[in-house]
């Protein structure tokens, strides 16, 4: 009798201009944090794939959902601060990161596309799901619904949403400075017995 014995192997490919987004992100001063429900080699792999940070001096920096468990506030808090992966966390561990996120003062975006996404998505500052593979109840958690399911979208977004509200500060700076002294000059000078200066 013969025996056969095999391995299979299942790879899911990074998309395409994910790596990119996240260097963009770095030099933005945008964070990035994975929380996962996979594996941490699983994460691990990703995360290296990605160039996402996640060691120091050689040691992977990744939490787990049990690392979660075991922390008290505190802890909690300092490895929101420190790590930038984490995984095998259940749903409500991910609603946790998001509000020890927020409770650190930052302004927080949660993606996902499941129904163990939801109430991080909804505690967060901005949610977004997403619309092709995403289910219906993380839409529905969600501020923003992406069509293309692509980070590199967001990405841009914030891009495009930065350079406007640069050039809204740049239109509103030139308002004070250029219309106050015009409206003090055409009421004063009425004021003080003089002709008017604008016509």
């Amino acid at each position: 009798a013969l025996h056969f014995a095999g391995l299979i192997a299942f790879s899911d490919p990074l998309r395409e201009g994910v790596p990119e987004a996240l260097r963009e992100c770095r030099a933005a001063g945008i964070r990035v944090v994975m929380i996962t429900g996979d594996h941490p080699a699983t994460a691990h792999a990703v995360a290296s794939g990605l160039g996402l940070p996640h060691e120091c001096s050689g040691v992977d920096l990744i939490a787990t959902g049990a690392d979660l468990d075991a922390a008290d506030a505190s802890q909690l808090d300092a490895l929101v601060a420190e790590t930038n992966i984490f995984a095998r966390t259940r749903p409500e561990q991910k609603h946790l990161l998001v509000e020890a996120l927020r409770r650190r003062g930052d302004v927080v975006a949660m993606t996902g596309d499941g129904v163990n996404d939801a109430p991080a998505l909804r505690e967060a500052d901005i949610g977004i799901a997403m619309g092709a593979r995403g289910t219906a109840v993380a839409r529905e958690s969600a501020s923003i619904v992406l069509l293309d399911d692509n980070f590199s979208t967001i990405v841009a977004a914030v891009r495009d949403g930065r350079r406007i509200f640069d050039n809204l500060t740049r239109a509103f700076a030139y308002l004070i400075a250029f219309h106050p002294p015009l409206l003090l000059s055409a009421l004063i000078i009425p004021l003080l017995g003089q002709p008017l200066l604008l016509l």
